[in-house]
């Protein structure tokens, strides 16, 4: 089973990169597409980038669970701490470095978007070998997983005015002032 899960968690980080590096063109290549906003980034703020890994690594996760996921208790819990990682990883890493040079360079934002997969998929991979109890009820935590999937689709429309929102190069919210 081992084996298993370590080729599933490596096909679901190349799954994720590639899937998240088209999201991330999706909503202007669909001329701003409604049904695009949904999953892909209207804008590049950072809330709109961690919804790049969101989404691929949800659709990865059902893949996962429908082959093998069922026969791991914590499958689901597994899933979720993943996800909250990489919520808390990629603004963490973004402030981090922007505040440390004063400068943002989008090569080292696409850099941190697969940096964040792979300690994800990794720390997945051990989680779900090490076969630890988790606190929280499959159940319960496959409705936070989608619950933060809710959030993405409401925060797109109606936009929190803080700087995780904040598109840097235009400086609009979620949908505004897209034509």
């Amino acid at each position: 089973m081992n084996q298993t899960i370590s080729r599933w968690q490596m096909g679901g980080f190349l799954f994720t990169s590639v899937l998240g590096t088209f999201l991330h063109f999706l909503f202007e290549l669909t001329g701003g597409s409604t049904v695009a906003a949904l999953f892909s980034a209207v804008n590049e703020s950072i809330w709109e980038h961690i919804k790049l890994i969101y989404y691929p690594m949800l659709i990865f996760a059902l893949a996962e669970y429908g082959v093998w996921g069922k026969e791991t208790a914590d499958f689901w819990c597994v899933k979720l701490k993943g996800m909250l990682l990489a919520l808390v990883l990629i603004p963490a890493l973004y402030y981090t470095y922007t505040g440390a040079l004063g400068v943002s360079a989008d090569w080292f934002n696409v850099t941190i978007f697969f940096i964040t997969a792979a300690a994800v998929f990794f720390k997945e991979t051990k989680a779900l070998r090490e076969k630890r109890p988790c606190r929280l009820d499959g159940r319960v935590s496959a409705a936070l997983l989608l619950g933060v999937g809710l959030l993405f689709i409401l925060f797109t429309f109606v936009t929190p005015r803080i700087p995780l929102f904040r598109d840097p190069v235009t400086g609009t919210y979620g949908l505004q002032n897209q034509d």
